[in-house]
């Protein structure tokens, strides 16, 4: 399939869907600059500790981290890590952009919220996500609207409940996750609403999911007010996030 630029951009969620089936390549002027492709797991390789995009090798024997092996790798540690579909993903230090805009976000939140039943969180803040009962995925997403923390916190004090809406904040590094995997990964696991700031460009993305699938989505950017679908009145002046 064969897309101008300017239609991937403004219908971005839709061509990201689209790109699960098949490969989506991106014109300019007539010309293929780019392809938009699913991601493909080989079960036969090794697991990979992810940097950003640049990956070394962490085998368990050659073959994928079990659950049990990425708990007991993690458990002790003062590293942060991910795990999702059966890898496991180093994240790296953020850089000074990521750490004013995620500021500015959690403090909108964290004023709007006041008196509330929902409460937003900040990374770093485990959050367990499961596409079905084997398959089981740890994150730490910047930012987490959390709406029934008593009925799911268990005997350690770890949440294990599903965020009404999650917050990432894009660096040069994370983009790719961020866009892409985690997108697929957050509506796949009931979560309603995922915002995706973008210090780089200026903009947020903000998707509704519904049933576990995606609904809609609207790009903010310049002077614009980033709005929730979920949330009404909730909402967040891009020139604040981006100052």
């Amino acid at each position: 399939m064969k897309v101008p630029s300017t239609e991937v951009q403004n219908n971005f969620g839709k061509y990201l869907m689209l790109a699960a089936q098949e490969d989506v390549i991106i014109t300019r002027n007539g010309l293929e600059i780019a392809t938009l492709s699913a991601i493909k797991h080989d079960a036969e390789k090794p697991a990979a500790i992810m940097v950003g995009e640049k990956a070394k090798d962490f085998s368990y024997g050659g073959r994928k981290a079990t659950f049990e092996e990425f708990v007991e790798l993690t458990e002790d540690s003062e590293e942060r890590y991910e795990y999702i579909d059966g890898e496991i993903y180093l994240q790296s230090s953020p850089k000074t952009r990521h750490q004013l805009a995620l500021t500015e976000l959690f403090g909108i939140f964290y004023n709007w919220f006041q008196g509330k039943k929902c409460a937003p969180f900040v990374a770093p803040y485990d959050i367990t996500l499961r596409r079905n009962p084997e398959n089981i995925n740890v994150v730490q997403p910047d930012i987490m609207v959390i709406c029934d923390l008593q009925e799911h916190l268990n005997e350690k004090d770890y949440y294990m409940g599903t965020p009404a809406l999650l917050v990432e904040i894009l660096s040069e590094g994370t983009r790719r996750m961020d866009l892409i995997k985690k997108l697929d990964l957050y509506m796949s696991c009931g979560v309603e609403e995922y915002w995706i700031v973008n210090p780089l460009n200026r903009e947020v993305m903000v998707y509704l999911f519904k049933d576990n699938d995606f609904d809609r989505y609207i790009t903010f950017k310049g002077s614009d007010l980033a709005q929730s679908f979920i949330f009404p009145g909730l909402n967040a002046a891009l020139e604040r996030i981006f100052k």
